[in-house]
């Protein structure tokens, strides 16, 4: 019975060293060449400057707030 014990203990410690091993990463994340294609206009959030003014100019119509788009809430006042 103990034997049997152990050797689900062993067992359950091998699969967590394993699984805290295979979330670890050698060397950075993003290539130093990589750099440039991630720095492009298109890669950002807003994307087109044009585009992120008309859809502005919509939300301050429906919901008569105007400003405060990079926080949360709305303009009923609620969070």
């Amino acid at each position: 019975m103990r034997k049997h014990l152990l050797r689900k203990l062993f067992s359950a410690l091998l699969l967590m060293i394993t699984f805290a091993l295979s979330g670890c990463s050698i060397g950075p994340a993003v290539q130093p060449w990589e750099k440039e294609t991630l720095a492009r206009p298109e890669m950002t959030f807003e994307g087109d400057p044009l585009d992120t003014k008309y859809v502005e100019h919509i939300y301050s119509s429906k919901e008569g707030a105007s400003g405060g788009s990079g926080v949360g809430g709305g303009g009923c006042g609620c969070n």
